[in-house]
């Protein structure tokens, strides 16, 4: 299975266009330079970079969104645990939780997460 992943400073970069699009592109520019510190042509270069691999669109110098945090942040969890614990979610929550404590709120999302997608 082909995962959609990100480097950290592409991930970056998305989090500011996932929560600012459409924006244009200078507008995105200064955004990235107050969030992220970077000049114009980083900027520029990744909006390219990630044009091209499918992430986003910038048409008319407004810069859309093509695929969602979601989708990311689902592949990338999913390459994760398949990587890290052979697929099991049951080992990762058990590294995950060893040293930890959550709170009953918490422990029923949970189990209402798993009953809906028991199966």
């Amino acid at each position: 299975m082909e995962y959609l992943k990100l480097c950290e400073s592409d991930y970056r970069f998305m989090q500011v266009v996932w929560e600012n699009a459409p924006i244009g592109s200078g507008d995105l520019v200064r955004k990235c330079n107050e969030i992220l510190g970077w000049k114009k042509s980083t900027t520029y270069t990744t909006i390219r970079k990630l044009s091209e691999k499918g992430y986003i669109v910038n048409e008319n110098a407004i810069v859309s969104v093509l695929i969602g945090r979601e989708r990311v942040q689902a592949d990338e969890s999913e390459y994760f645990v398949e990587r890290t614990f052979d697929g099991s979610l049951p080992q990762f929550l058990t590294a995950f939780l060893r040293d930890k404590k959550i709170s009953d709120k918490e422990a029923e999302k949970i189990k209402k997460l798993i009953d809906e997608h028991r199966g």
